[in-house]
């Protein structure tokens, strides 16, 4: 497989607009980033940004335009890469001198890289003939990091067309990946996220961008995120049937993330981990037994042998020390570095305001809601200008969204037609219909606090750059929503790019706290915080819930069993808090059990 990154971190995508340009600004220092393209209008948006800076016309693709969407995310993707192919030119004729941004390159690189070690055999050598021998060789060895494209899979609403008719592989999702299959990057992969969906998955058949060009090669990868080995399995296994790869598989945190969260029934990162570690040898025979019958019933090359997986990692990794063992311990290819690099103008678009609202944050500053329109849970920072907006519409008396976007809409309980339940229309029909139904009061309060909780986050989490870039998105919304994980509590300033890498490497820490917990043990917190507000809503759950909470801690259980080990093995950082943590954490677990029989 073709080494894409230098670097042995990633940075994942987050929400719409934080790293929509990222690779623009990282790409060309050998950092791997992801731009999501869920949302065409902001992508419109950065089209005009960037074709002004770089002094190019400027031409609109308008929503009149016959496939305008994949027209408008492929043209992107193109400008993207033509600039990150210059900026990469640049830094090869750039001087070895110190402030250079090609020995900004070099620094930067983790320290048992090999390129590092010849940078610095260069910089001890004195003899001039060796020396630019050297300095040619790095010259022609500096490559950047790869592109990468996300596509929410759940963000797929069915596009019509003037008669009201589906417009055929007209949905958000398909759109979004024929406008990244037709774009010319290459070397790059395109990310699937929030679960299986067959229609778009199905849809990829299309697209012989896909389809390995020799072992291990391939010009637009696969990566699927997951939060289990069994997930890995039925999606891999779903592709491979139809002639396509995984080439890698990205392993996030159910609760210890930014954005949404999909918990899962009380399975734990390290055990997941663990079994992914284990089996990888079987996830990868299993996919390649399927995989190579489809090609060659599709008439094209059988491979010797299975083309190789990555297994990523990502989801509140905070410190060297955790970096390190997930990656010498579990064998990661690479940890997802997200939520810090907020915090880093450098690499991600966060507007002021907002940026210092992240600088200030605590731990009750981060809370898992019910702010998404898409029901999942949603990691949420508080006191942003969206949450203070909204707040103030519900007490003027107009809760609600107006709803400009429309690609979260999926109500249809009040209207034919869907709608979204953080819009205006959705919330005044619920809240009349509550209002209507005379519940007990307690009752009545909570499903209306749940009723007003929804967010737009369509505008929300797309505002920060257009505002950062000073160009409209949508007229007269400014409000900007943002999504990082827990772990933002334990970073409180703006840092650089040298300063973030020298973190993630063990150089120098930025963090503002050394007593925060290892990220097993954040996780594991998160996850008993999240079942006892499950049982607590439920006085009285069925005996079908009350199984699935049995089920849910009897997991938990053997997840801090499995961390016992690995504690007895002095593999974890903060071990004395960690014990204490699983402690505390059993005896809750206990408490909740004898409330269940």
């Amino acid at each position: 497989m073709i080494n894409l990154s230098p670097h042995t971190f990633h940075i994942p995508v987050m929400g719409i607009a934080y790293t929509i340009d990222t690779p623009i600004k990282v790409a060309s220092f050998g950092i791997t980033s992801a731009i999501s393209i869920v949302e065409d209008n902001l992508i419109e948006v950065m089209r005009k940004v960037y074709y002004k800076q770089n002094n190019e016309p400027y031409i609109p693709i308008t929503n009149q335009e016959k496939d305008h969407r994949a027209k408008r995310v492929t043209d992107y993707l193109n400008l993207v890469n033509r600039m990150v192919k210059d900026r990469m030119e640049e830094l090869r004729k750039a001087s070895m001198e110190k402030g250079s941004d090609l020995v900004k390159y070099f620094d930067m690189l983790p320290d048992a890289s090999d390129l590092k070690k010849r940078y610095l055999q260069f910089l001890s050598t004195a003899e001039p003939e060796d020396k630019k021998i050297l300095e040619n060789e790095l010259r022609n060895n500096i490559q950047p990091g790869a592109i990468e494209v996300n596509i929410m899979t759940k963000v797929d609403r069915e596009v019509n067309d003037r008669k009201g008719n589906p417009i055929p592989d007209g949905s958000d999702a398909l759109t979004a990946l024929k406008g990244y299959a037709k774009s010319n990057l290459d070397n790059s992969a395109v990310i699937f996220s929030a679960g299986m969906n067959p229609r778009l998955y199905n849809y990829l058949e299309n697209f012989r961008e896909f389809d390995a060009y020799d072992w291990g090669k391939f010009r637009k990868r696969i990566i699927i995120k997951v939060s289990d080995f069994r997930s890995a399995l039925i999606q891999g296994k779903y592709l491979a049937k139809k002639g396509l790869w995984v080439s890698e598989f990205r392993i996030e945190s159910g609760l210890n993330c930014g954005g949404h969260a999909f918990a899962t029934q009380g399975s734990l990162m390290g055990p997941i981990l663990e079994e992914f570690k284990n089996r990888k040898k079987e996830l990868q025979d299993s996919l390649y037994e399927l995989y190579n019958k489809s090609i060659e019933a599709l008439g094209l090359k059988r491979f010797e042998k299975p083309h190789p997986i990555k297994i990523t990692a990502q989801g509140g990794i905070g410190t060297y020390e955790e970096d390190q063992f997930l990656q010498n311990y579990y064998q990661v290819d690479s940890t997802g570095w997200g939520t810090p690099f907020l915090l880093c103008p450098e690499a991600t678009t966060v507007d002021e305001d907002t940026l210092m609202v992240l600088q200030n944050s605590k731990d009750k500053d981060v809370v898992l809601s019910g702010s998404s329109p898409l029901g999942v849970s949603f990691n949420y920072l508080k006191g942003t200008s969206s949450e203070k907006e909204r707040l103030k519409r519900i007490i003027q008396g107009k809760p609600g969204s107006s709803c400009p976007e429309k690609y979260l809409v999926s109500n249809t309980e009040f209207t034919k037609k869907p709608i979204c339940t953080a819009s205006k229309k959705y919330q005044n029909l619920k809240l009349a219909q509550l209002k209507a139904s005379q519940l007990p009061e307690a009752e009545y309060e909570k499903q209306k606090s749940e009723v007003l909780e929804k967010e737009c986050l369509c505008v929300g989490l797309s505002n920060s750059a257009p505002i950062q870039h000073e160009e409209e998105f949508v007229k007269n919304l400014k409000a900007v929503t943002i999504c990082p994980g827990p772990n933002i509590a334990n970073f409180n300033r703006k840092v650089s790019l040298e300063e973030i890498t020298g973190h993630i490497y063990g150089r120098k820490s930025i963090m503002n706290r050394s007593e925060r917990p290892n990220m097993f043990a954040k996780e594991l917190t998160l996850y008993v915080d999240h079942l006892k507000k499950q049982v607590l809503e439920h006085i009285s759950p069925d005996p079908r819930t009350k199984k699935s909470y049995q089920k849910f801690c009897n997991n938990l259980l053997e997840g801090m069993e499995y961390y016992k080990n690995l504690l007895v093995e002095n593999y974890l950082s903060n071990s004395d808090q960690f014990r204490k943590i699983l402690l505390n954490s059993e005896e809750e677990i206990y408490r909740l059990k004898e409330q269940l029989v």
